[in-house]
């Protein structure tokens, strides 16, 4: 069926749910963008634009509706496989097989490809990972490495044993020396991100469709000497709660703990960036001169651009001298939703 203009008005008078993700109603006299779904009163076609994303409509200057909250968890988990996630998370030794799926209403192909698409691995690779991982910090905690290979699951010693070596590259009796960072993915109004962190703190902030990501992930891991796995952390919550309290418009200011290896003059950089006041921006020029390196201009660049902790480290509020928003890895579409909202609610 091609979907017409009179397709998608019909669907906005009916607000038919049928429609969500595959449009988004921009009225052109409000500046607003909806659902398809959206309950708020029906403009005129004449007024009505069409877009195929929430992107496209930011870049075009128009702003998420109150009412049908068009941004809300884009890429949201499906319930059923958040159900199992959590879980898992509760209880790492869980093993989820065909069978036990079926039992709880998932069918095995649809998760199987739900983890591929959105984490790059299997669904039984993201449970040993989970496993392993609560393996780690047991042994790192003392407990012995056979009441911990039996403890997390596993059959087998060697079974435990290989499958710890093929991701710490060590064997478990070695693995007191070893370091983690966990990894988790979660949702946000402006879509999927990867969260990384230590005991210390949050590490790593990134929106999934970042290009430098892989490369970030592989720097992180190097300067820490660490094993980047999917598994608990104690500031994940701290974090998810203050995200959700940000984008509500609820919060301006984070507490979650961060931890940025990275050289003296980048921390230096980074901490003048958490210095801007939220709904304020600051040019290079001006964050050069805030630490007292005026002529560091192209430096401060480039170490905003290092910066592996978006929002919480707010790069997104260094924009050009003259005003226009200049890089951002996360997107200029996302840089201006930002600002938007730190504006709104000062």
């Amino acid at each position: 069926m091609e979907l017409t203009v009179e397709i998608m008005y019909k669907a906005i008078v009916e607000k038919d749910t049928s429609f969500e993700g595959v449009f988004f109603t921009a009225v052109k006299t409000t500046g607003i963008f909806c659902r398809p779904s959206c309950t708020a009163r029906k403009p005129k076609l004449e007024n009505v634009e069409f877009l195929k994303t929430s992107k496209e409509c930011i870049l075009k200057g128009y702003r998420a509706c109150k009412v049908c909250n068009p941004l809300k968890m884009i890429n949201q988990t499906p319930i059923e496989f958040q159900k199992i996630i959590d879980e898992l998370s509760e209880n790492p030794t869980l093993k989820f097989k065909d069978y036990d799926l079926k039992q709880k209403g998932i069918e095995p192909s649809q998760i199987r490809r739900w983890f591929l698409k959105n984490h790059g691995i299997t669904f039984q690779a993201y449970q040993r990972m989970f496993r392993i991982n609560s393996a780690f910090k047991k042994i790192q905690n003392g407990k012995s490495v056979t009441h911990t290979a039996f403890d997390t699951g596993f059959e087998s010693l060697s079974g435990f044993g290989d499958s710890f070596k093929n991701i710490f590259g060590v064997s478990p009796k070695n693995g007191k020396q070893q370091n983690i960072i966990d990894l988790k993915r979660i949702e946000t109004p402006l879509g999927t991100m990867l969260v990384c962190a230590t005991n210390q703190g949050i590490c790593l902030l990134e929106f999934t469709d970042r290009k430098m990501l892989e490369t970030e992930l592989k720097s992180i891991a190097k300067l820490l000497n660490a094993t980047i796995i999917q598994g608990n952390n104690k500031h994940f919550d701290t974090l998810e709660i203050e995200l959700q309290e940000y984008f509500n418009g609820k919060r301006t200011a984070f507490s979650v703990p961060l931890h940025t290896p990275g050289s003296d003059f980048q921390n230096k950089v980074w901490a003048a960036l958490q210095r801007i006041p939220y709904g304020q921006t600051k040019s290079y020029k001006e964050q050069a001169i805030t630490i007292g390196n005026p002529e560091s201009v192209r430096a401060v660049a480039n170490a905003n651009g290092m910066n592996r902790i978006s929002i919480l480290v707010p790069c997104h509020r260094v924009i050009g001298s003259d005003g226009q928003l200049t890089g951002y890895g996360g997107g200029l579409w996302r840089k201006k939703y930002l600002l938007e909202l730190e504006k709104q609610n000062v």
